[in-house]
């Protein structure tokens, strides 16, 4: 990374996206200050054996790059009620996760000095362990602005991922496809696999599995090439 050296990273968000993200950078060499609590302790406590559980604004005070890995609608809230708390820091890397936002959400943090960063790995997480081959497997949307975005690029590929930049107009295009291949694929399975019940096939989901994998893997092979408005 062009800031050199390991950064103290800490993690607002305990569903399952966070942890794995901060796994990922702590085996990059990064340090592990803290998360904030969830639902499922025992979950983030196999991904983040021993790190310790903090409130969001003790998060952001300890650590030099926050990752903000929190619901769609909770983001700009969080972020304008730290700023307004006097949590966010000069300097400091503010990393949120969601496919929606780019850097604009940031900005109460960026106008106290914090630089901003939206990555978006797109995959489906699991909230386990299991994520982090997938990471390596994985693209990652990045938006940040012009001076810093090697930043988020290197954050990127520290997670795992190869980076595709995407402008702040074309990020409600992008969670558009995004949100459009998720629920697209999940309907269309469910559907299927209830009309293997129907049909008196035991275990659909196994049943189903290399035929949907065959079939993504076909339909990928035909996307076509161009770039686009998106651009890596």
């Amino acid at each position: 990374m062009s800031r050199g050296g390991r950064l103290g990273v800490g993690v607002i968000g305990a569903g399952r996206v966070g942890p794995v993200l901060a796994a990922a950078l702590a085996g990059a060499d990064h340090a592990l200050v803290g998360i904030t609590g969830g639902s499922d302790p025992d979950r983030v406590e196999a991904v983040l054996p021993g790190v310790p559980v903090l409130t969001a604004e003790e998060v952001v005070r300890r650590s030099e790059l926050v990752i903000v890995a929190v619901p769609h609608d909770e983001l700009p809230g969080l972020v304008a009620g730290l700023a307004e708390l006097g949590a966010w820091q000069t300097g400091q890397l503010v990393l949120h996760t969601d496919p929606a936002y780019g850097v604009d959400v940031l900005a109460p943090a960026a106008a106290r000095g914090a630089i901003p960063l939206a990555v978006h790995p797109a995959m489906a997480f699991t909230g386990t362990s299991i994520d982090l081959r997938q990471l390596r497997a994985s693209y990652a949307a990045v938006t940040a602005p012009a001076m810093v975005l090697p930043i988020a690029q290197a954050l990127a590929v520290e997670l795992g991922c190869e980076p595709v930049v995407v402008a702040e107009a074309d990020r409600p295009a992008y969670a558009e496809a995004i949100g459009t291949a998720t629920e697209f694929s999940a309907a269309i399975v469910a559907q299927a696999a209830g009309l293997l019940v129907q049909a008196g096939v035991e275990e659909p989901g196994r049943f189903l599995s290399a035929l949907v994998h065959s079939t993504v893997e076909r339909a990928l092979g035909t996307v076509p090439r161009e770039s686009g408005p998106i651009q890596g």
